[in-house]
């Protein structure tokens, strides 16, 4: 009798998950041996495909980070990264609905948001502004009146300029594109007179045209945008990981290494740098990193 105790127990032991405190996602990613990571298609330097329509980018690398420390804490000898494209109308109900663990984009963490989902510590802090063509004297929104600026879908530049458009009634035409890249080329193409969207993604989307000389980022910031990577709300004990390790990262200085990587040095699609040296509102905030943020 003694020896079948020992038996059950032995078997007990081993289809237990390895850290007992496991929740439901830690729990799937244990026992299937894999990570599933939504990347998105021209986030550049955040999020996007290279030449190998391969997933790189300044948040990938940090998801790949993240995912060690998954392994490690489960005990696991190896864990295999699943990708997932998203664009901006679906990634949210993607992460909501566990078809993704961690969201490796671009995307900001606000109170409509957080109804739906998680997020860890911001890996950036932005503001949306314009991009136009060289030639256009725009500078503002209000300058945008009686014309065209298209903006994403499923982004919160959309809302913001749609607000703005109410409030001064200024007559913008506002489109919606299904990605960065398209509404980019609608500004080349003169299908709008400007883009609006966080800064450092219409650098990045700018750097990697033919000829980025034809175009520029103009004016202030519309919104102030905490970009931090999305999971699964309700699993305290995986965004308990997520948080501890994106802390860990930012106070060892890798994140800061992983972030001069993609914004000083050349990367895809043109093998060029960005040359965006850290903001002072990230500076600041990773001080004292922490996932409360303000709205």
């Amino acid at each position: 009798m003694a020896c079948l105790n020992r038996f059950f127990w032995a078997a007990a032991l081993a289809s237990a998950p390895l850290w007992a405190a496991a929740g439901p996602v830690l729990d799937r990613i244990q026992r299937d041996g894999s990570i599933v990571l939504a990347h998105r298609e021209s986030s550049v330097p955040f999020s996007f495909v290279d030449a190998d329509k391969k997933p790189v980018g300044y948040a990938i690398d940090l998801c790949l980070k993240l995912a060690e420390a998954v392994r490690k804490k489960l005990a696991l000898e190896t864990l295999t990264p699943r990708f997932v494209q998203v664009t901006p109308a679906n990634r949210i109900a993607m992460v909501e609905e566990g078809k993704a663990d961690l969201e490796c984009g671009s995307t900001t963490n606000n109170a409509e948001r957080r109804e739906k989902v998680a997020f860890t510590v911001p890996h950036y802090i932005t503001g949306a502004r314009y991009l136009v063509r060289a030639d256009s004297a725009v500078q503002v929104v209000r300058d945008f009146k009686g014309l065209k600026l298209v903006s994403t879908k499923g982004t919160t530049p959309l809302k913001a300029v749609n607000r703005a458009n109410n409030e001064y009634l200024l007559g913008i035409t506002v489109l919606e594109a299904d990605d960065h890249s398209r509404a980019l080329e609608m500004v080349e193409r003169r299908e709008a007179d400007g883009f609006v969207m966080d800064d450092v993604l219409l650098y990045g989307l700018a750097a990697g045209r033919p000829n980025p000389g034809q175009l520029k980022v103009v004016g202030k910031f519309l919104t102030i945008e905490p970009l931090a990577i999305m999971l699964p709300k309700n699993d305290p004990q995986f965004k308990q990981l997520v948080d501890d390790e994106m802390k860990r990262l930012i106070r060892s200085r890798e994140a800061h290494a992983i972030y001069d990587r993609w914004f000083s040095q050349p990367i895809p699609p043109a093998n060029k740098p960005l040359n965006l040296p850290m903001n002072y509102l990230l500076k600041d905030f990773w001080k004292y990193p922490t996932d409360q943020v303000p709205g």
